[in-house]
């Protein structure tokens, strides 16, 4: 092997390493919430593995199930994969995804109430590039490969700013539609008090006409 191919080793082994992980059961789905703009390449990468490897490290019935649902949680991907994979989508619509990972495994592929652990890695937008694409890609320079990749991160930093202002603008709206119901209310709030006030001072002044005391 390489040295190139030894350091792209090492950087997956650091990225899994950093990475997210949460246990599941059987036939259990659990559920990870992602803010995503709109048409925005996500990539993610799993390994499932059992907590005792030595007793389920090399059963060959481990799987998972990835679905993802839109802002909408409508289904805009569903595939069942080994218990090593790779996903990718890209969102129609900006907002909250969901991003759900459910296992096959069932007491005849693990004992029965074992956990799993789920490793796991989402990237957005341009990843980092593939040591490969030079051997994929005759055509493209490592200089055109660099520039290209460079225009990827600008497009997507340009969609999330997008998305963030959309987001800050909403909140605005939400914020004034607030402050002016408060305003209102206080207004309202405010008139009943004189108006009760008003009230009781006549009351009391006829009181006093009646009884003759001025």
């Amino acid at each position: 092997m390489g040295l190139q191919g030894a350091g792209f080793l090492l950087q997956c082994y650091l990225t899994l390493a950093a990475a997210m992980f949460f246990d599941l059961g059987e036939q259990e789905e659990k559920c990870i919430i992602e803010e995503i703009p709109e048409d925005t390449l996500v990539t993610g990468h799993f390994l499932l593995e059992p907590w005792d490897f030595k007793r389920f490290s090399h059963s060959p019935h481990l799987g998972v199930t990835v679905t993802v649902r839109d802002p909408n949680h409508e289904v805009q991907m569903s595939k069942r994969y080994g218990k090593v994979g790779k996903f990718t989508f890209t969102s129609h619509a900006s907002g909250q995804h969901y991003l759900c990972f459910q296992t096959n495994s069932t007491r005849f592929s693990v004992f029965a109430g074992e956990r799993l652990k789920l490793h796991l890695d989402v990237q957005m937008g341009a990843h980092s590039i593939d040591p490969s694409a030079n051997r994929t890609k005759d055509n493209l320079e490592p200089l055109e490969s660099s520039l290209q990749h460079l225009r990827e991160q600008m497009v997507f930093i340009t969609r999330q700013q997008e998305y963030h202002r959309e987001k800050e603008e909403e909140f605005r709206q939400v914020s004034e539609e607030t402050n002016s119901k408060v305003l209102w209310w206080a207004v309202v709030q405010t008139s009943i008090l004189l108006s009760v006030g008003f009230w009781q001072m006549k009351r009391l002044k006829d009181f006093f006409i009646a009884k003759k005391l001025l």
